[in-house]
């Protein structure tokens, strides 16, 4: 059986979201930007171990496992909540950590059949690319330290 991510690129502000109902504190929060399936509806191992450390275990992954955020968004935390039962691995990474990343890096030779792969030819742009545009996007108005994605996987 297949595994599949699903998530939320989510952006921190102050901005107040009249679509939902009011909270008492007002301060910076979460806030969903776009489902991941809008930018990205693929299947790759080897993006998902590099990224997040699930199924393809080559690199030593960016943000391994590090659990639902308790901060989420609302739609995000909606979205976990209703298919948790059925899903694991879950996990963040911000734009900041991403652009700190050194995608150069090759992944370990000695458990491959093959050449070594570098994390940009692991998480392809052709696949990834509209991900990245979005957050980078949204960095550039916030912070990169105010831009994340927040995923789950499904088998």
């Amino acid at each position: 059986m297949g595994c599949d991510i699903h998530g939320y690129v989510e952006v921190r502000s102050w901005f107040d979201d009249t679509s939902e109902p009011e909270e008492e504190d007002s301060d910076l929060r979460w806030h969903p930007a776009l489902p991941l399936p809008f930018l990205y509806n693929g299947r790759s191992y080897e993006a998902f171990g590099c990224l997040f450390g699930v199924r393809g275990r080559t690199f030593e992954p960016l943000a391994p496992e590090r659990g639902f955020p308790p901060d989420a968004s609302r739609a995000a935390a909606r979205a976990w909540e209703e298919e948790k039962a059925d899903s694991h691995s879950p996990s963040w990474i911000t734009w900041a950590e991403l652009e700190a990343a050194d995608w150069n890096e090759r992944e370990a030779p000695s458990r491959l059949p093959r050449d070594p792969l570098t994390r940009r030819e692991a998480v392809r742009d052709a696949d990834w690319g509209d991900v990245w545009t979005l957050m980078r996007i949204l960095a550039r108005r916030h912070g990169a330290d105010h831009v994340r994605l927040v995923v789950w996987f499904d088998n």
